[in-house]
């Protein structure tokens, strides 16, 4: 009887381990379906809002005839045709491959998608490095040598360059395997581990010269050339806030209040004719420096800080998307590819976020932008139209209040004699437009 009552006790025992194993089972089966559907939703927001923002910034270039005149406005909609790629081709298998756990479409699709999402991403990168770059000339140079320097024959070859560069780092190597050359025997038993076969997987790991040279041209490189310009521009534009400063004390300039004065203003000594103007201005802000008004440094202080945030949103969020990738990238190969998948899955995401944030920081930023994008949401709304006809056709009325690059059309033409429009100050104003890299708030 002892017996046959142990093997009852011993059987209700496994009998309730096993229901509670069951129990264990089916929760975490909940549980990951509840996961699947969070992040099929949380990837699906992203790719919406990629396509949406990028979209509204191509149309915006077709649709508003001023915005075409700006050539440099087509670094901005070749950024967005960029990213816009990104979201349709690349995110979406990316996001199928993440939430079922497996690669449907073969090994050449899944070298055809990899080549794609490498182009595609180091194209985003360059065209931002692009576009520092313009910054820079139409900020930190005269107006006439901007003009020279960004020429449509050298925009058109920096476009060229943003989407020919990229090939030679993606297509052509991982087509070729050249970045599996010496881990082959790594990426097998990676496939192995997984448990799947060459088309049901998509495994991708890089030796370390193709680690090297590719985070190097696509991450490393403009990143230390945006650092560059970026800090010229910072620097230029404190430059030109001290001078503003000391022509308001002059009485020569608007004061506060009198005039908007934009941002990170970038303005210019004006011509030769205009130097002994400029020095008797000079001269006379010399004898008042010494008691300084409070608004005057108040107005500095503002436009510091307003330069200071726009310049760190911009390259905080392009490290904060793209550093953690490409530094995983280059440290993986040293320690035996020990990074979990998850966290370069993680890093990956991070980086498509950036071709979200793109529209935002380049073109939604941008006034002319924002009145485009209102009259296509609005469908045309006459008031939209009427007042982006009016900003455009009467230029010269509105020269107080307009800014192109942050800088004040006032107090650009506040150099010429008498203050007058003459034709000097037509010249430099026309410059000043032709210039004008419609990049938001710098």
């Amino acid at each position: 009887m002892a017996t046959a009552s142990s093997i009852h006790l011993l059987d209700d025992i496994l009998n309730a381990e096993q229901q509670q194993q069951q129990q264990e089972q089916q929760q975490q089966q909940v549980l990951s379906s509840l996961e699947k559907i969070v992040l099929t939703i949380f990837l699906s927001i992203i790719i919406i809002m990629t396509v949406f923002g990028n979209l509204l910034v191509m149309v915006a270039l077709c649709k508003d005839r001023h915005l075409r005149k700006k050539k440099t406005n087509y670094f901005i909609v070749s950024l967005a045709f960029a990213d816009l790629l990104v979201a349709v081709v690349v995110m979406p298998f990316a996001a199928i491959e993440l939430t079922t756990g497996q690669w449907r479409y073969g090994a050449i699709f899944c070298l055809v998608r990899t080549s794609l999402d490498v182009l595609l991403t180091t194209a985003s990168i360059l065209h931002l490095c692009c576009i520092a770059l313009d910054r820079y000339y139409a900020i930190c140079c005269q107006p006439l040598v901007y003009r020279h320097k960004m020429t449509p024959v050298r925009v058109a070859v920096m476009l060229g360059g943003c989407w020919l560069i990229p090939f030679f780092i993606s297509f052509l190597p991982i087509m070729q395997s050249w970045n599996a050359i010496g881990i082959e025997d790594i990426i097998e038993e990676r496939r192995v581990s997984t448990g799947s076969s060459n088309d049901t997987s998509c495994v991708f790991l890089v030796n370390r010269p193709y680690a090297l040279i590719c985070s190097a041209v696509a991450f490393y490189v403009p990143l230390a050339l945006m650092v560059l310009a970026y800090q010229r521009i910072y620097v230029t534009a404190m430059s030109h806030a001290r001078q503003i400063e000391t022509l308001q004390r002059a009485g020569s300039a608007p004061v506060p209040g009198a005039g908007p004065i934009t941002g990170a203003t970038s303005t210019r000594s004006s011509t030769a004719s205009d130097h002994s103007e400029h020095y008797r201005l000079r001269s006379a802000a010399g004898s008042s420096s010494s008691s300084e008004p409070a608004p005057v440094t108040t107005s500095r202080m503002r436009v510091e800080t307003k330069a200071a945030k726009t310049l760190a949103v911009i390259m905080g969020c392009f490290c904060l998307c793209w550093a953690p990738f490409f530094i995983t990238n280059v440290v993986d190969p040293f320690i035996h590819y020990s990074v979990p998948w998850q966290l370069w899955t993680a890093w990956l995401w991070l980086g498509y976020i950036n071709s979200g944030l793109n529209p935002f920081l380049y073109a939604f930023l941008n006034r002319a932008f924002r009145r485009a994008f209102l009259v296509i949401l609005c469908c045309g709304d006459e008031r939209y139209v009427r007042q982006s006809s009016l900003s455009h056709g009467h230029t010269h009325r509105a020269c107080s209040a307009a800014s192109v690059n942050g800088t004040s059309m006032a107090l650009r033409l506040s150099f010429l004699p008498n203050r007058s429009y003459s034709d000097n100050g037509r010249r430099i104003l026309a410059t000043e437009q032709e210039s004008q890299d419609s990049l938001g708030p710098l």
